[in-house]
């Protein structure tokens, strides 16, 4: 029976975590200093922890909206080993015991999972408005982890729908979604460098330094939450061979969260206004951010063919 679900009842494993990310923050900057690597920016460090305090908030009601989903959804459930049958039994420690391989799956579903809704956030526009908020920073540090956006909180869940369907009880599907989430602070860093055999399967700094350049190389590159293996699978690992330009491709000069939230949805809204046909302005929504209809086409794939083709004809 479908019931809406208080978060209350839910120890999200993000809450236990503040107080280490703070502390992390004031470590890496001390080392940073030390390093004489790019400093925190007061403004941009507040702005980064407007967007992550909202983005708390927010998640308090759509956690309760789609966990209710998710209960309901799992009841009709396909594989009835996958998940306990209550919340009751999964609180025990006995089924956690009998059970510790459907985490070892659930861990690769979450991610795998996780790999498309972010690659399709960079590749479709009307997502993109939504997922831009992380990358409109120029400073890469631990702060800018905690740039979460607003408006994706609304309809990101959707794509772990098909995980109580299968079988994934909704508890284990919402802890391992926070604890990937957990893993991917530390990588938004300059202090640490490449990372040896680790870089083979995990998703490390040097490799999302890259996922957050704007540099025409390192553009819808390392989608990767904890592992990288899905990037290697479906084509989008790049390897760091020089530091990143941070930002995006047209950067913004605000540090106001609600300018910051808004800023690609008003974007949007405009091209959508002055596109002569009702199929440009699908494509202005939908299509890769950088289509136009009347201009240069600056979409990532594009670019990068472009750089490809001019690289290959340089003597």
């Amino acid at each position: 029976m479908f019931s809406f679900f208080n978060p209350l009842d839910f120890n999200d494993p993000v809450g236990y975590m503040i107080p280490v990310f703070l502390l992390l923050m004031a470590i890496e900057n001390f080392v940073i200093r030390k390093k004489m690597l790019d400093p925190y920016h007061t403004k941009d460090t507040i702005a980064s922890l407007s967007l992550g305090i909202g983005s708390v908030v927010i998640n308090l009601f759509t956690v309760a909206f789609y966990v209710g989903i998710y209960f309901w959804l799992y009841q009709f459930r396909i594989f009835k080993n996958l998940g306990a049958d209550s919340v009751k039994e999964f609180t025990t420690i006995a089924w956690h015991k009998a059970h510790w391989w459907a985490w070892v799956i659930v861990l690769f579903a979450d991610d795998f999972t996780f790999y498309w809704h972010h690659r399709l956030s960079h590749e479709v526009r009307i997502l993109w408005a939504a997922h831009i908020n992380h990358h409109d920073s120029q400073k890469y540090n631990l702060g800018t982890a905690l740039r979460q956006s607003w408006t994706e909180l609304f309809y990101k869940f959707i794509w772990w729908m098909w995980m109580p369907l299968v079988g994934f009880h909704p508890l284990m599907i919402m802890t391992m979604m926070h604890l990937n989430l957990i893993y991917q602070f530390w990588i938004h860093t300059e202090a640490i460098g490449k990372m040896g055999v680790w870089e083979t399967v995990f998703n490390t700094p040097s490799q999302h330094r890259v996922h957050h350049g704007s540099d025409v190389e390192y553009l819808d590159k390392n989608y990767a939450g904890i592992f990288n293996i899905w990037d290697r699978m479906f084509g989008s690992f790049q390897v760091e061979f020089k530091r990143p330009n941070y930002g995006i491709t047209r950067n913004i000069d605000t540090h106001n969260p609600f300018k910051i939230t808004a800023h690609e949805w008003k974007n949007i809204w405009y091209d959508v206004k002055r596109a002569p046909t009702f199929k440009d302005k699908l494509h202005y929504v939908f299509d890769s951010p950088g289509w136009s209809h009347d201009g240069e086409d600056h979409r990532a794939s594009t670019l990068q063919k472009k750089l490809k083709a001019e690289n290959k004809n340089t003597p």
